[in-house]
This record gives structure tokens, sequence and C-alpha cells, in this order.
């Protein structure tokens, strides 16, 4: 029987807009104290709804073009569950089976030429709270 060594990456990167992903908050949660940008919509209060940030969707879409990926011209976004204490809702909004960007590549040059690396797929989601553990407590920061 053969073996083949197939190794994925996933790569995140944070996108430099001025709100956060699906409400009006700032983005900018290096310059304020613990929790001074969150609103309803950050921890899914009753009546209060997503909206998604319009330009990081067009960051994601010149992301994918300079990978070489289909644009889809529809997507969906899906609640992906779980516990942890860096989000609040129960649940993060997510991309998985209809992403914005797919079936790109990138070439890597090497000693022996190119080599194309696929991508699978470029989506959106939300950053979580961030967790900051001093002596014995734990904190969370929801300005992400």
């Amino acid at each position: 029987m053969r073996y083949e060594t197939v190794i994925g990456m996933e790569v995140h990167v944070e996108l430099h807009t001025a709100s956060k992903m699906f409400c009006a908050c700032p983005a900018d949660h290096f310059q304020v104290g613990a929790n001074e940008h969150v609103c309803p919509v950050c921890t899914a209060q009753p009546g209060a709804l997503p909206v998604i940030n319009g330009r990081a969707l067009e960051l994601t879409a010149m992301t994918g073009m300079a990978l070489h990926c289909q644009i889809r011209p529809h997507s969906v976004f899906a609640r992906k569950n779980y516990v942890y204490p860096d989000l609040p809702k129960g649940y993060q909004i997510s991309q998985y089976e209809l992403p914005i960007c797919e079936d790109g590549w990138v070439d890597i040059p090497t000693p022996d030429g190119a080599k194309r690396i696929g991508i699978v797929r470029v989506h959106l989601e939300e950053d979580t709270g961030k967790l900051v553990h001093e002596g014995n407590a734990s904190l969370v920061d929801y300005n992400r």
C-alpha cells in the first residue's frame, strides 16, 4: 500500500478595516482599554442584527483575485456553534460551504521551477474575543 503525504495550511489574516466584521464598532482594538468597543451585535443581544462590513468583502474579493480564485456571485454565512469564554454568543459567524472565493492557486518558486499550490477557499468570519491570563485569573476582551 502506498501513502501520499498531503500537508494543508490554514492562514488567518486580520483585515485593516475601520469597523468590525458585522457591526459598526471600531476595529482598532490595540489602542483602547478592554471591552470599550462592544455593542449589542457583538454579544448577540435580542433584536440586534449583524450587517456585513462592505470593505471587508471588497478586501476579500481582491485577495481572491490575487490568488487566482473563482469569485462567487453568491456566498453564505452560517453560525459555527461552540462554547468558549472568548465567544459570548455561543456561535461565530463564518463561511464554509459557500465561501466568497474558491479554487485558486499561487506559484511558489523552487530550484526546480515553480510549484503550484492549490487554494481551496478564502472566506470571511468574525473575530472572537481575546483571553488574557494574569496570575490565577483569566480576563476576556471582546474588542476584536
